[in-house]
């Protein structure tokens, strides 16, 4: 007979505006292990950065971000980012890791060849943030590749395909499918900061051209794309798309290379791994940072914290 799940008492804030408490990535996998209820003064608050309503609790609380920012030790008491810290407060989440199973980027049994016939393309783009400070080096590469050959824009940016991808993962993926590479470009170049760019292309099996984390070989097979630190100069990487172009040959060895380090899944979409940072949280007992003030001010107005856990 197996033995009931502790119980949980959590809640979410600040994520985004369709955020589902009861259906998202974090609740479904604790439920696995734990017995999770939803609470207005829950023992532990898993946060975000889009806004202040965490400040209202005074209990344990999990930062998590898909962006670049490091955790604040002084808001939270763990956290869960892309960041490289050396904190058991804190644990590697590379942002990918949402967008599907380590399976979803396998090569077994995959008839390269017959892939490769279906790429009618040649390379495509897809960005929609207009904000130049993160996307100028992209935007930079884009045009300097397009003086070889068209690259197809479907974002907002540069568009130039009369329509803009779907948003969602399965209308980016279905659109990379048809290309036999893509810029995959990050915002920054950041120790850690893998998102789901580089993995959106490896599900379409599109080679990618990667800029971005110093440390993506840590990750995955930088054999298996184009990695633009592994290059000497940028002219060198565009001579290297062009080669594998023209050389069908070429193009296929690349494309065997399994995206993972013998085709092993690296160790970040280990669910247990997560499951027993959030044992460890939710067992060891601490005094909050949240409870070094028990008022806060936002705006013109004060707010008591909420810090009385459910039981």
């Amino acid at each position: 007979m197996s033995r009931p799940k502790p119980t949980v008492y959590l809640d979410f804030a600040d994520f985004h505006p369709w955020f589902v408490k009861t259906d998202n990535f974090f609740y479904h996998l604790l439920s696995e292990r734990f017995d999770v209820r939803i609470s207005d003064h829950p023992e532990f608050l898993i946060y975000s950065h889009g806004g202040h309503h965490h400040k209202l609790h005074a209990c344990v609380k999990v930062y998590y971000t898909v962006e670049s920012f490091a955790p604040d030790f002084d808001e939270c008491d763990y956290a869960f980012t892309c960041r490289e810290l050396e904190d058991p407060r804190h644990l590697r989440f590379p942002h990918y890791i949402l967008y599907g199973t380590p399976e979803s980027i396998m090569k077994d049994g995959l008839d390269l060849p017959k892939v490769l016939a279906a790429k009618t393309r040649f390379c495509s783009f897809i960005v929609s943030n207009p904000n130049l400070r993160k996307t100028r080096k992209r935007v930079d590469f884009f045009h300097r590749l397009s003086r070889y050959k068209q690259v197809d824009s479907g974002g907002k940016v540069l568009n130039n395909i009369g329509h803009t991808v779907d948003g969602l993962w399965a209308g980016k993926v279905e659109f990379l499918r048809a290309y036999k590479f893509t810029i995959a470009f990050e915002n920054k170049s950041l120790p850690g900061y893998t998102t789901e760019k580089l993995f959106h292309a490896m599900q379409a099996t599109c080679l990618p051209i990667y800029w971005g984390n110093p440390h993506v070989d840590r990750e995955f097979n930088t054999r298996s794309f184009l990695n633009y630190s592994d290059f000497p100069s940028e002219e060198a990487l565009i001579e290297k798309i062009i080669e594998l172009d023209r050389d069908d040959a070429k193009y296929l060895e690349c494309l065997r290379e399994p995206y993972f380090h013998n085709n092993q899944p690296n160790e970040f979409f280990s669910r247990e791994r997560i499951l027993d940072q959030f044992e460890r949280i939710f067992s060891t007992r601490v005094a909050p940072v949240a409870q070094r003030r028990k008022w806060f001010s936002l705006g013109s107005w004060a707010l008591v914290r909420k810090d009385k856990p459910s039981r």
